[in-house]
């Protein structure tokens, strides 16, 4: 077993029944996303734990080789080629396991644990949860993708598939263009998949409207 990811902690409550896995994006770290919390203004109870892992440092190709924070290597902003780094994509979703796997051991319920990832995180988020043999509560992908292929998504499994998934997109995104995400949208839906889709007019970012969609989302799925 991999030495467990570093990461942030934060709960919104005492009791604890829910935990989340925010993975941030490229060059960034845990504390990216730490500010969302109270900005998704939930309810204290059931309890939330929020983790917020930092990425292991590597060096990233398309940044001229320079070593940062990155859940992968990225060659280019091509989104749809395979040139990717299936390496270290597999790498990351097991480490996300681990992360998983030690929450179970902290007593949440396996269904009871949400993936979350901003771009790079995103990426991971949808690649752990929608392969990965567990079942959980749900994944949150923002302005991000689904790095499988057309067939890849072809062998989900149908239970798999009924996950509930929240991607949000800016339709002005110059980083990952909103085209590579509706196509990724367009492969889940067509395999059924259980995604809620919003676009909002912004930049490679996350925007107020956008928390206020998340956070009701999040209630419906915490039963606040």
């Amino acid at each position: 077993m991999n030495k467990l990811l570093e990461f942030i902690e934060i709960e919104t409550g005492e009791n604890i029944e829910f935990s989340v896995i925010w993975l941030h994006g490229l060059g960034a770290s845990g504390h990216d996303f730490e500010p969302i919390v109270p900005e998704l203004k939930l309810l204290s109870r059931p309890g939330i734990r929020f983790l917020f892992p930092h990425a292991p440092i590597r060096p990233i190709t398309i940044n001229g080789g320079a070593s940062m924070r990155g859940w992968y290597d990225i060659n280019s902003l091509d989104f749809e080629s395979r040139n990717q780094d299936d390496e270290g994509i597999v790498e990351s979703v097991t480490l996300i396991d681990e992360l998983i796997a030690n929450e179970i051991d902290r007593g949440i319920s396996e269904n009871n644990i949400l993936l979350a990832g901003f771009s790079q995180g995103g990426a991971i988020a949808l690649q752990a949860g929608l392969t990965l043999p567990r079942k959980i509560a749900g994944i949150i992908a923002l302005s991000t993708y689904l790095p499988m292929t057309a067939e890849s998504v072809a062998g989900i499994s149908d239970e798999k598939l009924k996950t509930p998934i929240f991607m949000a997109h800016g339709v002005i995104d110059e980083v990952i263009r909103v085209q590579y995400a509706q196509a990724s949208r367009d492969k889940l839906q067509s395999r059924d998949a259980n995604v809620e889709w919003h676009e909002y007019d912004i930049a490679h970012s996350v925007s107020n409207e956008e928390v206020d969609d998340l956070s009701l989302w999040l209630r419906r799925l915490f039963g606040m």
